[in-house]
């Protein structure tokens, strides 16, 4: 009779019980040496080493391909040249190179991120307040998966969008500002849009996070909702907004396509540094510009590889903070080891919170918050105003913003606790109205201009006249060809590296390892991987720009999102289904394949069409590796290169200005791919939350 209590150490015939007949001891001696985990296990671990692998790959072969550039430059005269210029006629006509100074690039970067956070921080966290704490639930499963749309939408759209439609409007309603439909202004609005899923997102699971205890005692002591929201869920998830913040920045660095067609694409410093109107360039904008008109071995070759490097630990910087944020969060919820390194830190802070100075300063918070404020705005609005009018008027406007905030301060804080709330609310309302919005802006300008061009010729024709007439199909075909060869590439690797961590793990740290590689791996700029794609498989294995080279890319840049949805899903599934498994007999991957993945199957599969749909709509990574302008067929073969509906819309709206309408048509047709895998995404997601019921 076989136990319940059954455990995988039990299984091969450790039982006393003969039933009467000899027992076996060859038999089982021969059942301990073959484990039937052991094949499993290893392979696992060797999946969940390939993303360690794949990280430190290409950060040795970026450095290695930048030593060039800092050996011949200077790192610091690279770090520091006010001078980015490339010679295009080098090295066949001109032996001179050009100049390399990255600090306008770096700058540029610094300053439409700083934009971008400036939009995307206070509109996400107002946004995430409301739906975590202000909607009904009706509510936030509808606002939910709206949001997400935004993810959806490919960069390539956003900067579309940009160029086409925010561009000409600012050049028209401010003429004497906009000289130009591009700026430092407009790229930071729209990575500011960009990253808004990313705040909205971290931001409301960090809110949501906060114990419901915490909301009861505070009501209990008379705060009304608006009172414990501000004074107590805000305070308690400070770390999740900060880590939601650093992300956003992360996200915006590492942008690529909509920098390169909004900014400018002009390597200077604006004067005065605050311009926001002047043009600007970033680290990937460079890249993407200079790439494809610069030899192989050459300074300029490897100066952009060094612009790539900059950008690369510039990122993982940001992520690794945005990480170490999120722990702190996780210890100040109770959740996680205490520091072994400061075992006692807590007290010292308790001591230190007991000075009379700290106290002091303490007291006088809310005023020195307040004279922060006023100090800001200030300068903010005076600063900005100098480039429109006088310095002198510039001040008396600056004094007039200061007087109405100071004055609307006054105001708020003579209302009673009631009334703050109602005002608080219609404020965080307005937000989420003004978000989807511009959602709804988005989406409809993408699909009233482009339903025009849809016909049964688009969809199922070859692109001709250099795009202005013909159709998109070659570039359909190349799309789904490479969002389905990439997929069998990473979905086995991503899915059994998420196995290995989920259940097979033992926390340590070769553990800590591969997730520090995995979340490296995701926060990893498109651009980069772009390069190393073309570096690596493009050149060094000779496969030239193809379809193989583009999707072994796609592959190295999905593999963190499958493998850590795939982790999360599987850690959900309860641990008793696998027990009760493996107490009837099963051995450990038995259970695993038999029980665990078909119950986790609904958040692996969403996995799985979340990467589709990021593959279908990147640009950078391809624009390398696999893709051409134009193709009078689509092709079959593996080593010739593809068309893709994210190339072909970036072309025609950089390259073929007459043919905005197939423009429009290219970008409705690949919004509509993205976010139908999206849509799809949220509805499995949906239906296994629904039917799996713990």
């Amino acid at each position: 009779m076989v136990s319940g209590k059954a455990t995988e150490k039990s299984i091969g015939g450790n039982s006393d019980e003969s039933g009467g007949k000899k027992f076996d001891f060859g038999k089982k001696r021969r059942s301990r040496l073959i484990d039937p985990d052991f094949v499993p296990r290893l392979v696992l671990t060797a999946l969940a080493l390939s993303a360690v692998l794949i990280i430190f790959f290409i950060i040795i072969y970026i450095v290695g391909e930048s030593l060039p550039a800092f050996k011949e430059i200077g790192l610091w005269n690279f770090l520091t040249g006010d001078i980015w210029y490339f010679n295009p006629n080098y090295p066949a006509d001109d032996p001179d190179p050009g100049r390399f100074g990255a600090k306008p690039l770096i700058l540029g970067t610094i300053l439409v991120t700083a934009g971008s956070v400036l939009i995307a921080v206070p509109a996400g966290v107002g946004a995430a307040i409301y739906i975590s704490e202000i909607a009904t639930e009706k509510a936030r499963n509808i606002l939910k998966p709206v949001i997400e749309i935004f993810a959806g939408i490919p960069s390539v759209v956003y900067g579309f969008f940009g160029m086409a439609v925010l561009g000409p409007m600012f050049v028209r309603l401010l003429p004497g500002l906009f000289q130009y439909p591009s700026s430092w202004f407009l790229g930071s609005v729209i990575l500011g849009i960009m990253a808004l899923p990313t705040v909205i997102s971290v931001t409301e699971d960090a809110l949501r996070a906060v114990p419901r205890s915490y909301r009861h005692a505070s009501l209990a002591m008379g705060a009304t909702d608006w009172e414990t929201i501000r004074k107590v869920v805000l305070p308690a998830a400070s770390s999740g907004i900060i880590t939601a913040s650093i992300l956003g920045i992360g996200r915006a660095m590492g942008e690529t396509m909509a920098v390169v067609m909004v900014t400018g694409s002009s390597p200077i410093i604006p004067e005065p540094l605050y311009n926001i109107f002047s043009n600007i360039t970033t680290l990937t904008a460079a890249i993407v510009n200079h790439m494809p008109e610069v030899a192989r071995d050459g300074i300029q070759y490897s100066s952009l590889f060094a612009l790539a490097l900059i950008l690369l630990v510039s990122v993982l910087i940001v992520n690794l903070t945005a990480n170490a944020v999120g722990k702190r969060t996780k210890r100040k919820m109770g959740i996680g080891k205490k520091s072994k390194r400061f075992p006692n830190l807590s007290e010292k802070i308790e001591v230190f919170s007991d000075n009379r100075l700290f106290n002091a300063i303490k007291m006088q918070r809310s005023r020195m918050f307040s004279l922060f404020w006023i100090i800001l705005i200030f300068t903010f609005v005076t600063l900005m105003s100098t480039l429109m009018v006088s310095d002198l008027f510039s001040i008396v406007i600056g004094l007039s913003a200061t007087s109405v905030y100071i004055a609307a301060t006054v105001f708020v804080n003579s209302l009673n606790s009631t009334d703050r709330q109602v005002l608080a609310y219609g404020g965080l309302k307005l937000v989420i109205v003004l978000i989807l919005v511009v959602l709804g802006v988005i989406i409809g300008d993408i699909v009233v201009k482009g339903l025009p061009a849809i016909s049964f010729e688009f969809i199922f024709d070859s692109p001709s006249d250099s795009g202005v007439s013909g159709g998109i199909w070659p570039a359909i075909v190349g799309t789904v060809q490479l969002v389905g060869l990439s997929s069998l590439i990473a979905f086995p690797v991503g899915m059994g590296a998420g196995i290995y961590l989920a259940l097979y793990a033992r926390e340590g740290r070769f553990t800590n390892i591969v997730r520090q590689a995995v979340d490296a791996l995701n926060g990893t700029p498109s651009i980069v991987f772009g390069l190393f794609g073309m570096s690596v498989f493009v050149l060094a294995f000779g496969w030239g720009p193809s379809l193989i080279a583009g999707s072994f890319t796609l592959a190295l840049m999905v593999l963190p999102v499958i493998i850590k949805t795939t982790e999360e899903a599987i850690s959900s599934v309860p641990v008793n289904l696998m027990q009760a498994s493996m107490a009837m007999g099963s051995s450990k991957w038995q259970a695993i394949y038999k029980v665990v993945l078909p119950a986790a199957a609904g958040g692996v599969i969403t996995g799985l069409i979340l990467s589709l749909g990021r593959t279908a709509g990147e640009t950078a990574p391809i624009m390398f590796t696999a893709t051409v302008a134009f193709s009078s067929a689509a092709s079959m073969s593996l080593f010739e290169p593809v068309m893709s509906l994210s190339y072909h819309l970036y072309n025609l709206a950089m390259e073929v200005p007459q043919a905005m309408e197939n423009t429009y048509g290219t970008a409705l047709v690949l919004l509509v791919m993205v976010l139908s895998m999206f849509l799809l995404a949220s509805l499995v997601r949906n239906h296994y939350s629904k039917h799996n019921r713990w």
